[in-house]
């Protein structure tokens, strides 16, 4: 659990500290915002986060602004946290794309329950990979370069998830074309050639991550 990272953003410090210690203690790593420009900062500046913890009651922008900011890059699971239990206020959070809601006061188990039934839903630890400032979520083919979501055709989706499947071994165009184009493409292997261009392009400055391996092919070299 250490390498599953938890945001917690709550004005009240008193708050944060509970939730934070209890899953600490749980084994989670715990980054805290004491309101929501804080937290959205967090998010950006952090690729890896695997659950935000939210606040709907927060200055600067409330935890409904925040989760809806959020969902329009990524699909990373979200607690709502709120003094009120009213059922408009749940439907208005689910609507924007929480994915669970929980009234104050509340249980530090139930949560941790919560918390962790998530993240097993998710499936974080086997669809979601992280290469320095690259995220690659499979469970809804996104990737994102420093936060931002990177528009990919299929073609080089499945390229780019092949390469990092792989990583610091030399790939052959010949192979990369028969994983990824399957054996009945009877095209030039330079397809492969015009496609990693494409693809480095638009991985901007990761783009460096695919490397060219002469006279052979490529090697993905991203780093954990």
């Amino acid at each position: 659990m250490g390498n599953t990272k938890i945001l917690i953003a709550d004005d009240e410090a008193r708050m944060r500290k509970l939730v934070g210690d209890f899953l600490k203690k749980e084994g989670y790593s715990v980054i805290e915002a004491a309101d929501g420009q804080e937290a959205l900062d967090l998010f950006h500046r952090n690729d890896n986060l695997d659950l935000i913890i939210l606040d709907v009651m927060m200055p600067e922008y409330d935890g409904w602004a925040v989760c809806r900011e959020i969902r329009k890059s990524s699909q990373v699971p979200i607690i709502m946290l709120t003094a009120r239990g009213e059922e408009s206020d749940e439907l208005f959070g689910f609507d924007l794309g929480a994915d669970e809601y929980i009234a104050k006061p509340f249980s530090l188990r139930i949560l941790t329950a919560r918390v962790q039934a998530l993240l097993k839903r998710s499936g974080n630890s086997k669809d979601v990979k992280h290469f320095n400032g690259l995220k690659i979520d499979d469970r809804g083919r996104y990737v994102y370069v420093d936060g931002v979501s990177i528009d990919m055709s299929p073609k080089e989706y499945e390229l780019l998830l092949y390469l990092i499947s792989n990583p610091g071994r030399a790939l052959s165009r010949e192979q990369i074309l028969n994983a990824v184009w399957d054996y009945d493409y009877f095209g030039d292997v330079r397809t492969v050639d015009t496609h990693i261009k494409k693809l480095r392009l638009k991985l901007g400055g990761k783009g460096e991550f695919i490397q060219t391996v002469r006279g052979l092919g490529y090697r993905f070299e991203g780093g954990a």
